[in-house]
């Protein structure tokens, strides 16, 4: 049996599209040899109440599904199987990956592709194996994992092979990883549960308790991006917010400033430059040495909030630096690890390992 299926697994390998996956709390990015970032969409799976059953017939997953958050109807439920950037909910993740390996083969459902796979540093074993079976059952042939910083290193091509220091800090939706990287290994690494979403939270609660005012996770979002900022602005700004009143129960508008925004993200902010500290402390001294001079190179759609790279600055006093398209960052990483498999197979963990 294992002799027949050689020759069929080596064809559909030269048929298939080998991808790398960031698989997100929040979006889910993925990257293809030699054609680069094809897929960015939110990590949201739109399935009917009290079953597991995709909407649109299978695709209502990603933006269409996104779209749906907060605003579906009863017997609808717009779920992100996700949470801290582990999986909480099986079904639903493989289903979401079986839609991204597809959409990348325009729907050809027998495809095997091999598929490496970006993970937090923090998680667990069984976590890890979780991910890995999710993404067999989708449809790959083989599976790769590689934590996140290793892979956004590689995706801004710092010098992660060699022996000096780079400190990597990635802050996604569910969680914030800092990392200092190594003769392609992690020297010191954490992984803390404070990231965009504890972000978006605080915005909540912020218009909650001072504005009586009920407003949902894509409004939370949508401030954070228009007048969030964790640096003051030279131009302070202010924005109008929509939602329900807490008193009367009655839909409602208020005024939002900048500034109070960022006194709602002052908390979450401090507690990644925390992170950061603890991280540094643990640092051997020759690595320290290297950092005085490389700095902190930040990564992560939570890169993009106005100022945190002057913030972390600030509190560590070690130059941080915002990269280009932060975003994709552990995704560009995912796909250069493709090419270069052979070199980078040290530091993977593979379906054989788990």
């Amino acid at each position: 049996m294992s002799n027949l299926m050689k020759p069929l697994e080596w064809m559909l390998g030269r048929l298939s599209v080998d991808m790398g996956i960031d698989l997100g709390t929040a979006n889910t990015l993925v990257c293809v040899r030699g054609r680069g970032i094809i897929l960015n969409e939110p990590s949201v799976v739109a399935v009917k109440k009290g079953g597991n059953e995709v909407l649109l017939g299978g695709m209502a997953v990603g933006n269409a599904a996104k779209a749906m958050l907060g605003k579906t109807p009863g017997n609808i439920e717009a779920i992100r199987p996700l949470k801290h950037g582990v999986i909480a909910d099986f079904e639903i993740t493989e289903k979401m990956l079986r839609y991204f390996i597809t959409k990348v083969h325009d729907g050809k459902h027998w495809m095997k592709p091999r598929v490496v796979i970006s993970v937090p540093t923090g998680i667990t074993a069984v976590e890890r194996r979780a991910v890995i079976h999710s993404a067999e059952r989708a449809g790959a042939r083989k599976v790769y994992l590689i934590d996140e910083p290793m892979a956004a290193g590689i995706g801004v091509e710092l010098p992660v092979t060699e022996a000096r220091g780079s400190l990597i800090v990635d802050i996604g939706g569910g969680t914030t990883e800092v990392a200092v990287i190594s003769l392609a290994g992690s020297v010191v690494a954490t992984s803390l549960r404070v990231a965009g979403d504890e972000m978006d939270e605080a915005i909540v609660s912020h218009l909650r308790r001072h504005h009586n005012l009920l407003i949902g996770e894509q409004s939370a979002e949508r401030i954070k991006l228009t007048v969030g900022s964790a640096w003051p602005l030279e131009q302070e700004l202010s924005m109008e917010v929509k939602g329900r009143d807490s008193v009367t129960g009655l839909p409602r508008r208020a005024t939002v400033t900048s500034m109070e925004i960022r006194e709602s993200l002052s908390e979450p902010v401090r507690q990644i430059c925390e992170c950061i500290r603890q991280v540094l402390e643990e640092a051997p001294p020759e690595i320290s040495a290297d950092l005085v001079d490389s700095g902190i190179t930040v990564v992560g759609g939570g890169a993009l909030l106005y100022g945190i790279g002057d913030a972390i600055t600030d509190q560590i006093g070690i130059p941080a630096t915002i990269v280009d398209d932060p975003l994709s960052a552990v995704a560009r990483g995912t796909g250069i690890f493709l090419d270069k498999l052979d070199v980078f197979s040290q530091v993977l963990t593979t379906g054989d390992d788990a």
